[in-house]
């Protein structure tokens, strides 16, 4: 009897133990649980705080990264804005027809690169004068190509369509073409006097997406040229990146409608009514880089009255050099003398 009591309080008192140790576990779990949920708390405030601190410090120019990264990335920044305009502009220039769709004929370009590709500006009516300028300087058939393959020197005579496309004008010079093989002809440019800025904008673009040359020049077809002395001359500038070559000159603005050298836009010139700084007309050369960006700007390009003024109106506010070359004054042969009027 007495073992049965016994049992039966040693059965009890283990029972208590291990309700004991079941309620000490559950407090341990409960206070490490409230532990462990107040240190996440802390830590997330913590990371919050830090968070709003290195924002103020950001914001007052205590950036991460050094000033040197923070010029790259903003260089980039700007190179990826300049970039997607390019390809806009280029976009738009392809859809009104700008771009040349084929690649110059094989016997047009020389396997030596060019020095300069020369436009000569010509008319309908001036074939006397084509074949005086042939005869005297630029030569045709095998001298043309001599020359060319030679010298560096690339000339062609630059025209553009008829207002009646097809007509006898357009005929006469294509037949003349089949002759001489020494025409740049301007598919998508109508002839006509007041046309002639767009005309040598047409012509620049078309050349610098033709031919791979150092220069690009412009001239009226009653000048002559001397060949070897233009060659000595622009070897000089092959090391300028953005060079305007030419007889710089500047002169009156004339608003009166009568006059022969009128200027629509007179007004912008100011009260002064004087032109800003600009080669003569009769010739001056462009660097590839100017005739490049001639090219990819085509569409937004302002037009003048002139071809002078309107091409010197485009490098106004660019980083070009201007050149006042005296040689390229083209009113009387002299030493050394590049051109000469008639």
């Amino acid at each position: 009897m007495q073992t049965k009591v016994s049992n039966a309080n040693r059965h009890s008192g283990i029972v208590i133990r291990s309700r004991t140790s079941t309620m000490m576990l559950s407090m341990f779990a409960t206070l490490a649980s409230f532990y462990v949920a107040g240190r996440l708390w802390q830590d997330a405030e913590e990371r919050v705080l830090l968070t709003k601190e290195l924002d103020r410090i950001t914001g007052q120019g205590h950036s991460a990264i050094s000033v040197d990264d923070t010029l790259k990335i903003i260089a980039c920044r700007e190179q990826k804005k300049k970039l997607s305009a390019l390809e806009m502009e280029l976009v738009a220039a392809r859809q009104e027809g700008f771009v040349s769709s084929h690649l110059p004929e094989k016997n047009s370009i020389s396997n030596k690169r060019p020095l300069v590709v020369i436009g000569i500006l010509t008319g309908f009516s001036h074939k006397s004068k084509r074949d005086a300028i042939r005869k005297a300087w630029m030569g045709a058939g095998k001298v043309l190509k001599k020359i060319e393959d030679e010298k560096g020197i690339i000339a062609r005579f630059v025209i553009g369509r008829s207002s009646n496309r097809g007509d006898s004008l357009d005929r006469s010079i294509d037949n003349e073409n089949k002759e001489t093989n020494d025409f740049l002809i301007l598919e998508n440019h109508v002839e006509a006097l007041e046309e002639q800025p767009n005309k040598t904008k047409s012509f620049f673009a078309y050349a610098a997406e033709n031919w791979d040359a150092d220069f690009f020049a412009k001239i009226n077809d009653d000048v002559y040229l001397n060949i070897d002395a233009l060659g000595n001359t622009l070897a000089g500038y092959v090391d300028k990146p953005r060079v305007y070559v030419g007889c710089m000159k500047s002169g009156e603005v004339f608003s009166e409608q009568s006059h022969r050298w009128y200027e629509p836009d007179w007004w912008k010139f100011g009260d002064g009514k004087t032109y800003f700084r600009h080669a003569s007309g009769e010739m001056f050369v462009v660097s590839k880089a100017l005739a490049k960006f001639i090219s990819i700007n085509r569409s937004i390009l302002r037009a003048y009255a002139h071809d002078d003024v309107t091409v010197g109106s485009w490098f106004i506010g660019s980083d070009v050099k201007y050149v006042d070359e005296r040689k390229f004054c083209c009113s009387s042969w002299s030493t050394g003398a590049i051109c000469s009027g008639v």
